[in-house]
Parts: structure tokens; C-alpha cells; sequence
């Protein structure tokens, strides 16, 4: 639970909203418009500052959290949920497995070869599925039945270069970015929704058993060995591969069993266990949050919720810089006398605008 990791973690969230700066760079040092912009840009700046000192007080506070979370269930805006992983991949694992990743405005799909010792990944397929708004709002049946009917054309696609072990069912595992309390490793029960999702028949559901009943409507013959987090699953994901990017923000660790006063089940053999600590609702006095992060949060689909979240995660980040641009639309025409069209829709800035803006940046 170190505090330079929970401090870097803050620094590379705000430092990323920065990135609006590069279009400061427009030709409008012709007239009063630059001046008017720089002022708007040097505001959002020093309202957004974290120096060492506030750094190390959300890092305190984020820690009293953590510990809190462990303690007992609903004693901390951080869950610190129990993951049931006991153990992380060795490197040596052998076989095809498949994983399906749900957690943003996309899921993913992904087939891999595992080759054993000292040979890793074979072989992989990826495919990445949007999903329509419609069905992030909409019921379970729905979303679940649109994301088994995906899976199904991707198990049909499997090649003759992917080798099942005779008479061994397919194995999935399924990451679930959303918060869960699990009661084993292959069942959970969804507390709430995030990232702009809200099914309400969903929350309080096992959402193993809600995929499994649209897996079987679609006729995938596939067992769920596993619900992870995708937190959870990056950490476990680490030996071999490491390169994430995700929609939202959280955090997983391996605590030491003995630790967890919550924990009341026999300690488990490694002495360890992973903890999923849904971070994204951390919330402290010393984290700066600008006007832009309080109206974005009002406006969005969990007031009050997952605050840490919204102001360091992908999803956020473009909608934030948007904000900003609009002001300097409105008082500094930064844009000319014309808004464009674009501009007054909101998250239209995704992921790939946000990393175009850091490439100029760096």
C-alpha cells in the first residue's frame, strides 16, 4: 500500500488533463483572444495542481481508506473486495483459453495458445465489440444475449492453429470491470454500476450466471472458470503481457491474508490474497476538483460516486478537456465566432483524441 505508487497514480491522472494545453498552439496571438485563453488555461492549472505536500495527503487519506476497507464491509468508500485469486499465473500455464472482458462502451474477446514453460503465448485472436448506448441503459437479457451472440461468431472463427486437449470442454474467463462481491472464483453478485452503464434488473444479479444463461441460449459450449475484475486481471495478466488502457481506474494487490480482518474463511494455502480495491470512489478534501469535475460528476449518470474515477480516468479525461475548450470557445472565441458543432457534444473526445494530445505533448 505504498504511497509513491497512490501518489503517481494522482500525478499522471491530472497531468494527463493538461494535455489541453497543446491547443494554445492555435494562431490566436493576432488579437485578445490568446491573452483571454492563457487566463482560462492558468486557471484550470493551479486548480488542478498537486504539489508533494497535497500529493502525500491524498496518499495518507487514500491508505486510512484501505485499511478501513479491509476492516469490515461497508467501513470505506474503497470496497477492498476479497477476489477469491489466492495465487497469480506462474508463466508455465499450457493449453487454449479463452477470455471475454467487459468494463467500458466496449468488450473485448480474446483466444490464446498458452505454450508452457518457457515458451508463453503461442498464439492469440483479439476482437474488440462496440456496444451500442442503447443497450447500456437498457435490460440484462439484452446485453447479455448481443455479447453471447458476439462470442459465438468469434468461438466459430477458431483456425485449425488453436489445439483444445482432446475431450476438455473450453474454459472462459470473465472480467467483469464493474464492482462485485464475489462469494467463489466463479461467482459474483453486482453491487452497482459505473462507466455510464444502468441496467437496474442487473444490480444484485450473479453476473456469471446471467452471461452463462445467455452463453447457453446462443449454444456455446464453454464452462466460466473465472470472474475477475479486469483489475484483478491486469495484475494477473503481468506475466505476459502488460500493456493496458481502460475506460475507467481501480487498483489490485496482493495483501497478505493474515491482514484482512474481513476475511473469515480458512486462510488460504499461499498466504495471500488478491485484493480488487475499487478505487475509482475514492473521495478526499485533498483532492483538487475544479468546477469542470463537480459539474461533470452532477451530470453524469452516478452523481456523487466514483469521484476519484472521473477525474483521472480515460473515460473523463476528453470530456474535461472539453469543457475547458468550450469555455475558451464562449470567452475567448477560441474557435472564431462559430462553436463547433462537435464541441457541444459531450465525450466526444475519446481515448484516441486524448493520446494524439499527449503524443504533441511529449
Amino acid at each position: 500500500m505504498g504511497k509513491v505508487a497512490i501518489g503517481v497514480a494522482v500525478v499522471c491522472g491530472i497531468a494527463v488533463a493538461a494535455a489541453a494545453a497543446v491547443v494554445v498552439h492555435r494562431k490566436t496571438k493576432k488579437s485578445g483572444r490568446w491573452v483571454k485563453a492563457m487566463e482560462i488555461l492558468k486557471e484550470f492549472e493551479e486548480k488542478c495542481g498537486t504539489p508533494i505536500p497535497k500529493l502525500k495527503q491524498v496518499a495518507d487519506a487514500m491508505i486510512v481508506e484501505m485499511h478501513d476497507g479491509l476492516a469490515s464491509e461497508g467501513g470505506s468508500k474503497l470496497k477492498m473486495l476479497i477476489s477469491y485469486v489466492d495465487h497469480l499465473p506462474t508463466g508455465r500455464e499450457k493449453g487454449l483459453f479463452y477470455a471475454l472482458d467487459l468494463g467500458g462502451t466496449n468488450f473485448r474477446m480474446l483466444r490464446v495458445q498458452l505454450g508452457g514453460k518457457g515458451r508463453g503465448i503461442v498464439n492469440q485472436q483479439f476482437e474488440e465489440v462496440s456496444i451500442p448506448p442503447s443497450l447500456m441503459t437498457g435490460s440484462s437479457d439484452a446485453l447479455f444475449d448481443y455479447i453471447a451472440a458476439e462470442l459465438a461468431k468469434f468461438v466459430a472463427q477458431e483456425g485449425s492453429d488453436f489445439k483444445q486437449s482432446p475431450g476438455r470442454q473450453r474454459e472462459l474467463g470473465f472480467t467483469f470491470s464493474f464492482p462485485v462481491m464475489q462469494s467463489s472464483i466463479a461467482s459474483g453478485t453486482l453491487l452497482r454500476w459505473t462507466k455510464g452503464f444502468s441496467i437496474d434488473d442487473m444490480v444484485g444479479q450473479d453476473v456469471v450466471a446471467e452471461l452463462a444463461k445467455a452463453m447457453e441460449r446462443q449454444g456455446i459450449d464453454m464452462r466460466i472458470a473465472a470472474l475477475v475484475n479486469d483489475t484483478v486481471g491486469t495484475l494477473a495478466g503481468g506475466r505476459y503481457n502488460n500493456k493496458i488502457l481502460g475506460t475507467g481506474s481501480n487498483a489490485a494487490y496482493v495483501e497478505r491474508a493474515h491482514a484482512i480482518p474481513k476475511w473469515h474463511g480458512l486462510l488460504p494455502k499461499s498466504g495471500e490474497m488478491v485484493i480488487n480495491m475499487e478505487w475509482g470512489n475514492f473521495r478526499s478534501s485533498h483532492l483538487p476538483l475544479p468546477d469542470y469535475d463537480h459539474a461533470l460528476d452532477t451530470e453524469s449518470l452516478n452523481p456523487g460516486e466514483q469521484i476519484y474515477e472521473k477525474v483521472i480516468a480515460g473515460m473523463y479525461l476528453g470530456e474535461i478537456v472539453r469543457r475547458v475548450l468550450c469555455r475558451m470557445t464562449e470567452e475567448a472565441a477560441f474557435f472564431g465566432d462559430t462553436v463547433p458543432p462537435k464541441l457541444k457534444e459531450p465525450f466526444i473526445l475519446g481515448s484516441k483524441y486524448q493520446t494524439k494530445l499527449l503524443h504533441c505533448v511529449c
